[in-house]
């Protein structure tokens, strides 16, 4: 995907974990928050390239990096491995551990059962 990311850039957890809550009030079953580091997360729930639908698989083939271009820090997905045609691209959204599990259904073998 080209670097054509627009998406809310947030500068704290409190506004992110809000703004879940919101959508969730809002009947979106989905939000699209990814952190970049401590103090950064990117919200592309509601706008955004493709790359915000790739999904959640326990033994991923591709993997994400956060890279810094002119000091603008930009979300990177590399390829771990050669990707066939109509192969699904995924990468391990490595959650952190939470009480309330989210559960996997990426169905591979060594699935760890959650998300988090």
């Amino acid at each position: 995907f080209p670097s054509q990311m627009i998406a809310t850039l947030l500068r704290s957890t409190v506004v992110a974990d809000m703004r879940e809550k919101r959508y969730a009030q809002e009947g979106i079953g989905s939000s699209y928050l990814f952190r970049v580091d401590h103090d950064t997360i990117i919200d592309a729930t509601k706008c955004g390239n493709l790359a915000r639908f790739i999904n959640h698989c326990c033994t991923p083939n591709c993997y994400a990096k956060v890279i810094t271009i002119e000091s603008q820090k930009k979300i990177v997905i590399y390829s771990k491995q050669p990707i066939s045609i109509n192969e699904e691209i995924t990468y391990d959204y490595k959650f952190p551990i939470e009480e309330n599990k989210i559960p996997c259904l990426c169905g591979t073998e060594n699935c760890r059962g959650t998300l988090n």
